[in-house]
């Protein structure tokens, strides 16, 4: 589900699965280049983010650049900086029992993001449905 906000673009979908196991594959940072089409490779000393976790990804276009992890929730959400611009939330959401929902915040300036933030949303359903837990 696509919804517009006067400050951002939210992007969703529900899964069928505990919060947990949604939260831990979208804060594993070793698994980004599984889900985001964006994200080739990630160099991060911290492997499960944390807020002030630093680090690097490298993007679909061959390019390093540095992040900042500058808001976070402990099971419910975190937001980042990358080259000291804010980007893309995300968030985790109750959707009933056994069900969440996995909400990604696109800032209404880079809107057009919200294409690949869709194809994440649909690399995450693949990866619960595997059963994929962090490694």
């Amino acid at each position: 589900m696509i919804k517009l906000t006067h400050r951002s673009v939210h992007v969703s979908r529900e899964y069928r699965v505990p919060c947990q196991r949604l939260w831990e594959v979208i804060t594993d940072a070793s698994r980004w280049p599984e889900w985001g089409p964006s994200v080739t490779a990630v160099e991060c000393p911290d492997r499960m983010i944390r807020k002030g976790s630093r680090g690097r990804v490298k993007t679909a276009l061959g390019i390093w650049v540095g992040f900042a992890i500058t808001d976070y929730e402990e099971g419910r959400s975190w937001s980042w900086n990358v080259l000291g611009v804010p980007a893309t939330g995300h968030r985790v959401e109750p959707a009933g029992e056994g069900s969440c929902r996995l909400v990604f915040e696109v800032p209404l300036l880079a809107a057009a993001y919200a294409v690949v933030c869709k194809a994440a949303l649909d690399r995450i359903a693949r990866i619960l449905e595997s059963k994929g837990t962090p490694q």
